[in-house]
């Protein structure tokens, strides 16, 4: 504020500045009520933002992020301190123009101030530092009175709302530089180890500091566009000191605001590495212990002290505070981003264990995480995307040494069930509005699903794109811890055959007294996609028939649910080379027709279909041969069918050859065939007629539709 907002003033305009703040309190204002949402709901310990983090998001990426974090903190003590150097630059002039003593860096003095902090600190513990505060806090409201009370008599005519310096900087170098001044408003969170009541102290704390800082800030800017040229806003970093009614106190405030923060930083910055070592999160249990010990007379963390006085020691000497302003920012809004992330996350998650007394809103905590990254990448995307594989190394090394920790999963995890939750109730209130085009919610119900996997594989393939799929393994008996076991360990099985074969199946269990239970337990399921389900398939070995009366005799069942229905009969060539699907279409069942085609299609959908094709034989009588062909040869043309016209037959049916025939000859090669099943047949032929005499091809899909389908 002191040393860079008449900067900020000069190359970005009055109007440009005040977007400044408004940008940055975009992202800080989500972070403090996210910082007060995560705080009321657990026991904040020694750690702050860190100890937020990692127990929200998992030790991983919580310590990933609270290494960035520390490193910013640690860094900000130097940036501070380079400011403070400055603030002496009014009485290395005065000390020059009287003596002839000249002081050439401010070094002289940033450094000498970081080993009276850092022995402070040691010596007698942050109590003494928090009890200075007070006495600067007043020093710096009576450099601001001074400020206001100033009226400059070479005051600008006009207020520069938009003009600039010329060959100004860009705007987001110009953010970069300004953003430090907004980030002091977590200080109290680093110190949440220290807090006698965090849950009430940190959102007091954190929003009253930013809501009032912002307004401060906001009338500051105006007060040196008015009072001061741009020439000498660009020009002299202490102008306000020419605007202040009593010129030497901006020096004082500035040396009280800097001084305050390095304070503050170099408070928190050692109790951020002793939380990571308490978690064992550096390299080595030596090295955690000694990090995490604690001064029982001064409860100061002194060897992690001492590592944030080497890293300080190190950007006070660059001795550049617009370099180092940048670096801190992009730290800063790696861990200011992942804070809006987290609370943005636990209000989908809806954890019935999270429950702050403090509430922010979802929509503020996502504007906030995506503020945070925008800016990272228009500031400097190469510094982004360095922040961004830093913090992936970082996170890879992590979860090698710390196996076990689940925290982010869990969140996402909680955010994609709500999400699935209110997909489904969405979908299932626009039932009623959704549109006529028919796919596939498919339950498949079985109890040999170790023996074959054809029917999982079907139900893979319509599930890949176009389709949802629920398989549910059968499990005769009454339920009981024994069953229930075994239906758990089933269900284990059966989720790991789906990771290894990329599945989209949803896959559940059921135990149940009898076939005809089960089934009636199944077509009552909701469906997973949210939508009712609308057709079953079964599936039996063609070389044992005798599979096939338990599910005929259920047909009845399923029609009365007016489901579709499929039945595969399996075969040892289990399905080919998964190439060629011939659809067999006849006079009397062109209800199933489109259906027929559906699947096959949906089927050729499936990456181990590529290259597959489909291929209709439509049997007709002599007099309907030219109708069916026109038909097909139409929907070809219209796009609706999409095969070529090639790979359409039309067969005239010679009544002394059956259907069955004509299919063993033309579909031997096919890697799978499908028919259609009327369902009056079924209830006057018993099923060996039905289904059996396909003994020359492999595969075979028999399918029934409840009504007549659009292609």
């Amino acid at each position: 504020m002191f040393l860079r907002f008449g900067y900020s003033v000069a190359h970005a305009g009055l109007y440009g500045a005040w977007a400044i703040i408004l940008i940055g309190h975009c992202i800080t204002i989500p972070t403090a009520m996210a910082v007060s949402e995560i705080a009321t709901n657990q026991r904040v310990e020694g750690g702050g933002e860190y100890y937020i983090i990692s127990r929200s998001f998992g030790l991983h990426i919580g310590a990933s992020i609270g290494i960035a974090l520390y490193l910013s903190q640690s860094i900000s003590v130097a940036f501070y301190l380079i400011a403070f150097a400055q603030s002496f630059q009014p009485l290395f002039d005065w000390l020059y123009s009287t003596t002839g003593v000249l002081i050439p860096d401010g070094r002289f003095v940033s450094v000498p101030a970081l080993l009276i902090l850092f022995l402070t600190l040691y010596l007698r513990g942050a109590g003494t530092g928090a009890a200075l505060l007070y006495v600067i806090v007043f020093i710096l409201f009576v450099s601001l009175v001074f400020f206001f009370a100033g009226n400059p008599e070479n005051a600008p005519v006009a207020i520069p709302f938009q003009e600039k310096v010329t060959n100004s900087d860009p705007f987001f170098k110009v953010f970069a530089i300004v953003f430090p001044a907004l980030t002091g408003m977590t200080a109290g969170v680093g110190l949440s180890g220290d807090l006698k009541n965090p849950k009430r102290s940190i959102p007091v704390g954190t929003l009253t500091a930013t809501i009032i800082g912002m307004i401060i800030y906001m009338v500051v800017l105006y007060k040196l566009a008015s009072s001061a040229s741009l020439e000498d806003l660009a020009s002299d970093q202490l102008v306000m000191s020419k605007i202040s009614a009593w010129g030497p106190i901006i020096p004082i405030g500035l040396a009280c605001a800097t001084i305050s923060s390095a304070l503050g930083s170099i408070m928190v910055a050692p109790r951020t590495l002793q939380a990571l070592a308490k978690d064992r999160i550096l390299v080595g249990d030596a090295l955690n212990r000694r990090l995490a010990f604690i001064n029982r007379r001064t409860h100061e963390p002194v060897n992690a002290l001492m590592v944030t006085l080497a890293i300080a020691l190190i950007f006070v000497l660059i001795g550049d505070v617009d370099i180092v302003a940048q670096i801190i920012t992009m730290f800063f809004l790696i861990t200011y981003g992942s804070l809006c992330l987290i609370s943005f996350l636990e209000h989908f998650a809806a954890d019935p264990a999270y429950r702050p007394s403090f509430r922010s809103r979802w929509w503020i905590s996502l504007t906030g995480a995506a503020m945070c990254f925008i800016m990272m990448f228009q500031i400097s995307a190469l510094f982004a995307a360095l922040a961004a594989l830093l913090m992936t190394v970082l996170y890879l090394g992590i979860a090698r040494s710390n196996p076990g920790q689940t925290g982010l999963a869990a969140i996402f995890q909680g955010a994609m069930f709500q999400l699935a939750r209110q997909l489904q109730i969405v979908l299932q209130k626009s039932e009623a509005r959704a549109d006529k085009h028919w796919r596939p919610f498919i339950i498949c119900l079985s109890e040999r699903s170790f023996e074959r996997y054809d029917a999982i594989e079907i139900l893979r393939w319509i599930s890949h794109k176009y389709g949802f799929g629920t398989y549910i393994h059968y499990i005769k008996g009454y339920l009981s811890r024994s069953t229930g076991e075994l239906a758990d360990e089933a269900l284990r099985r059966l989720v790991h055959l789906a990771d290894i074969s990329s599945s989209n199946v949803f896959f559940s269990t059921m135990v149940s007294p009898s076939y005809t239970t089960a089934i009636a337990q199944a077509l009552q399921l909701p469906g997973v996609s949210g939508r009712e389900n609308n057709m079953i398939l079964f599936e039996y070995n063609r070389e044992h028939p005798d599979e096939l009366e338990d599910i005929i005799d259920n047909v009845p069942l399923i029609k009365a649910k007016d489901f579709d229905l499929m039945i595969l009969g399996s075969s040892p060539r289990r399905f080919g080379y998964k190439h060629e699907i011939h659809v067999w279409i006849t006079e009397n069942d062109y209800e199933n027709g489109n259906l027929m085609v559906l699947i096959a299609y949906i089927l050729l959908g499936h990456p181990q279909w590529d290259g597959g094709f489909m291929k209709i034989f439509d049997v007709a009588s002599h007099d309907k041969l030219e109708a069916e062909n026109r038909k097909l040869q139409s929907l070809i043309e219209m796009g609706r069918l999409p095969i070529s016209a090639n790979h359409v037959q039309i067969i005239q049916h010679d009544p002394e050859h059956s259907i069955r025939s004509l299919i063993n000859s033309n579909s031997a090669d096919a890697d799978l065939v499908i028919v259609g099943l009327r369902e009056e047949i079924l209830k006057h032929k018993r099923s060996a007629e039905v289904f059996s005499g396909y003994d020359e091809v492999g595969d075979v899909l028999f399918v029934n539709t409840k009504e007549r389908k659009e292609i």
